[in-house]
């Protein structure tokens, strides 16, 4: 080595995000050190240089390298749906799990003013928050009927411990409308496409924050998202694939979780790849001859070879990524709100509705809140309906956590090891278990010996899981409710 090595940080308090990213762009042609090549840049030459290669050749990977941390206060949880949607970036927001919302905290929509149905929005919400806040101590009683202090546990870890309990059961009340806060870390790039998507909602709200991003966002980054705008075509693609479903059958499937499709020989795949990664000799073709030759037994002293030394957060390699798979599921929306932050796989998710019932823990009935519970579910199903008769986008907002969506998803072996082993564990919502439980029984019946280690309970199935948790995962049974669903 001629030269010493450096390793330092481009300090973003010296340095703002555009200068870094150029700073960056420009090593690929200058033999200059990268504290040289931003010394000699200023704002202005930092803008020229944007627009000549970001906006005018289209050079858009520059862009990543320009970070922002962006906070953001008092938005809607629907609203944080579009926020999060976007692939290359990292989100954390508050958790139901962990906090208690207050009776005012949500957001009524700027399309009610002036609408018949605006107060009956607002006194269903109240409604919810009220039933929410008079079901906790009720919950948390029955709780520790069930749960009794351990020895070595204080007092007040007993009371957190059965405080969270309590307010994973009493979520399944919060509407889509409760206000939250999400922290976001995101590069110039994906937010320029994130604001394009916000500007482009049907939503007003969404719209709005788009606005607010762009005006925040251009204070550290103003030439890269200036030109970030409103975007015909996903506005006109979504009135045009809604005019054309009215027209197809409505048929309603009661399957909750259905194994749609899988790459038949993607098990062989992961360990032929894997042979090839580690032999110089052949090439994929050769090795995939190999697997295919061995018997079941060879297959598992190679996946030993393979698996026997993993620790516990060792994840599995990226040939595990070869094998796909895809589902179509029906969760409550409280678990598709933690499902939806696992962005490698490709997610499609229905819009909120009240048409394919809601879930009811166990923890609601034997509390004796169930009647109470049911009887607001249903008046938020309702004005769901009357709302959406009007506009569908606007009534998501008073669809409840404990209401069900249907989502098409397609990961890859990785990625379940991954979310199982998150989202299966015993600290994890019952709801998401349930949910990682069937892709873990998906994935044996498919893959099995690969599925063998996934890492999942071994006492729990989404049968056990239904059985203890849940009086129903749908529930349709009044005659009210049925009428509309």
């Amino acid at each position: 080595m001629t030269k010493p090595r450096r390793i330092y940080l481009l300090n973003p308090k010296d340095l703002n995000p555009e200068t870094i990213a150029v700073t960056f762009a420009k090593t690929s042609r200058s033999p200059q050190s990268f504290d040289e090549i931003a010394a000699e840049l200023s704002d202005e030459k930092t803008a020229r240089f944007h627009e000549k290669w970001v906006v005018g050749y289209g050079h858009s990977s520059v862009a990543e390298h320009a970070i922002l941390h962006i906070a953001l206060e008092n938005v809607s949880r629907l609203a944080i749906e579009t926020i999060e949607g976007n692939r290359l970036a990292s989100y954390t927001e508050k958790s139901t799990r962990f906090q208690l919302w207050e009776g005012d905290a949500f957001y009524i929509p700027d399309e009610l003013r002036n609408h018949p149905l605006h107060d009956r929005f607002i006194n269903t919400c109240q409604a919810l928050f009220k039933t929410y806040k008079d079901c906790l101590p009720r919950v948390k009683a029955w709780l520790c009927t069930r749960n009794a202090r351990k020895k070595t546990e204080s007092e007040k870890s007993y009371e957190r411990r059965i405080q969270s309990a309590a307010v994973d059961i009493c979520r399944f009340l919060l509407p889509a409308a409760s206000l939250a806060n999400v922290g976001i870390t995101i590069n110039a790039r994906s937010l320029e496409y994130a604001i394009c998507k916000m500007l482009s909602s049907p939503l007003k709200e969404v719209q709005a924050i788009g606005v607010t991003l762009r005006e925040v966002g251009q204070s550290e980054t103003p030439t890269l998202i200036k030109y970030a705008r409103c975007n015909a075509y996903l506005v006109n693609l979504r009135e045009k694939l809604r005019t054309y479903t009215k027209q197809m059958p409505q048929e309603r499937a009661d399957e909750d979780f259905n194994l749609l499709d899988w790459d038949k020989n993607g098990q062989d795949k992961v360990l032929a790849a894997m042979l090839f990664r580690f032999d110089r000799r052949m090439n994929f073709q050769c090795c995939m001859d190999h697997v295919l030759a061995l018997s079941t037994e060879e297959k598992e002293q190679l996946i030993k070879i393979i698996m026997s030394e993993r620790g516990k957060f060792d994840q599995p390699l990226r040939e595990f990524e070869y094998a796909q798979i895809t589902f179509d599921a029906v969760m409550d929306q409280g678990a598709y709100f933690e499902f939806k932050r696992h962005r490698m796989m490709s997610q499609t998710a229905q819009s909120l509705t009240g048409n394919l019932g809601f879930a009811v823990p166990v923890g609601i009935g034997e509390s004796g809140c169930e009647k109470v519970y049911i009887d607001v579910m249903q008046q938020a199903a309702n004005l769901y309906h009357q709302i959406a008769s009007w506009n569908p986008d606007v009534a998501s907002y008073i669809i409840p956590n404990g209401f069900n969506r249907r989502v098409l998803f397609t990961l890859n072996l990785r990625q379940a090891f991954h979310f199982c082993r998150l989202r299966a564990a015993p600290t994890a919502h019952f709801s998401i278990r349930r949910v990682a439980q069937h892709i873990s029984e998906s994935i044996n019946q498919i893959y099995p010996l690969l599925g063998s280690y996934l890492d999942v309970p071994d006492d729990e199935t989404p049968e056990k899981i239904k059985a203890r948790y849940f009086s129903a995962i749908s529930f349709r049974n009044n005659d009210n409710f049925n009428k509309f669903a």
